[in-house]
């Protein structure tokens, strides 16, 4: 990287809260998770949802003008976290940044209620196209904040949020910007998404464990992974500032051969080659801890693992992930890692998972953390973030 990125505000809904003290809270209690029963297609399935005071906060947000009254879910959790970025970072409407929203599933609430629409009624909905496209997440959180940059909304599956950041950080290291919001947003919590990952047999099955989905355990006999919902939405800035609550200090990507239109593979090559490349020339041992993608299946989680075996040898870093406790959150699953990154550097505390064994000791300072993602056919990509 040319020089460090500065992550200047920080804004989240998601099953762990609405506010950087609940989310904290809520990560310190090591023995709950965030896991609700909902009914899918007459099934009880577990997922991560939002509290019903996270409902109401969307509520209101979606009250605050008349034009948000037909949006989807994933805008109005867009417009929250990112009204509470820029209010953390203190920019203001006048000023001059660009945003990055990403999502990989979209407007899935609103696709699929106006497509059942069509198909009992043969009619589309006036509105059924504007509030379904990709792009109607990061032009409403332009207009919200009033923005004077470019605006752009992607999906590139469940590393979409990390994306974000990448692109976030070349066009402040372009100079074409001096600000950029990026970050991720997902309401994947319907029967249909469900059905999806349940047909790939890589659903967790409805269970009354202590802990039902448990990531990166490496003995599970059966996929464990559950969906959650949520959004995280970051203001970078370029260069050091007063404010920062952690650097962008290396970024790393690479996309593997695809096999299957999920594959990845055993050492999970892509993983190796975005953790080295956002590394660069730095000691290994200087990354103290990794939040990991680890969505609790059992191929994925073992194969990041191997990764990380591949490029760290005997010196493993800490290794940690959140999916057990609030689910796969899709495109915003890595903003919501990275949030949880920044988190443990300000606290200068690791937040372990309570059913496995640390790989080292947890007790030094924490100065450096990678944060990994990957999508549906090995796009994998690596932040490396700073103290400095």
């Amino acid at each position: 990287m040319k020089e460090v990125i500065a992550i200047t505000g920080i804004g989240s809904i998601s099953p762990l809260g609405s506010n950087s003290g609940m989310v904290w809270n809520n990560y310190l209690n090591r023995s709950n998770h965030c896991i609700a029963i909902q009914s899918h297609s007459e099934i009880e399935t577990a997922v991560g949802a939002l509290s019903s005071a996270s409902e109401t906060i969307l509520e209101e947000v979606r009250s605050s003008t008349n034009h948000y009254k037909d949006v989807d879910k994933t805008v109005l959790m867009g417009l929250y976290a990112g009204r509470q970025a820029m209010l953390e970072a203190d920019w203001k409407h006048a000023d001059h940044f660009g945003i990055n929203m990403g999502s990989s599933r979209g407007a899935t609430e609103l696709f699929e209620k106006y497509h059942q629409e069509f198909l009992s009624t043969n009619k589309a909905s006036t509105l059924s196209s504007p509030t379904t496209t990709l792009g109607n997440i990061a032009t409403w959180l332009a207009n919200d904040l009033q923005a004077k940059g470019p605006s752009i909304s992607h999906s590139i599956t469940c590393s979409t949020a990390l994306h974000s950041v990448l692109n976030g950080v070349a066009w402040l290291q372009s100079g074409l910007c001096d600000k950029f919001m990026v970050g991720g947003s997902e309401a994947p919590l319907t029967s249909f998404t469900v059905a999806q990952m349940r047909a790939l047999k890589i659903y967790t099955q409805f269970t009354t464990a202590e802990y039902p989905c448990r990531t990166l355990d490496l003995e599970k006999n059966r996929n464990q992974m559950f969906l959650g919902e949520g959004a995280a939405v970051f203001c970078l800035e370029r260069g050091k500032k007063s404010n920062t609550k952690a650097y962008i200090t290396g970024i790393g990507y690479a996309t593997e051969p695809l096999k299957h239109n999920i594959s990845i593979s055993t050492n999970a090559d892509c993983f190796q080659d975005a953790m080295k490349m956002a590394i660069g020339e730095s000691d290994l041992k200087e990354i103290d801890a990794i939040v990991m993608h680890a969505p609790g299946t059992i191929k994925g989680d073992l194969s990041e693992y191997n990764a990380i075996k591949a490029v760290f040898k005997n010196q493993l870093p800490a290794l940690t992930s959140n999916k057990w406790k609030i689910g796969h959150s899709f495109g915003a699953s890595g903003a919501l890692s990275l949030e949880l990154a920044v988190l443990m550097l300000q606290h200068q505390q690791f937040i372990e998972i309570p059913f496995i064994k640390t790989t080292k000791s947890t007790s030094k300072e924490l100065k450096n953390i990678l944060i990994n993602a990957v999508g549906f056919g090995g796009n994998a990509v690596t932040l490396k973030i700073s103290l400095l």
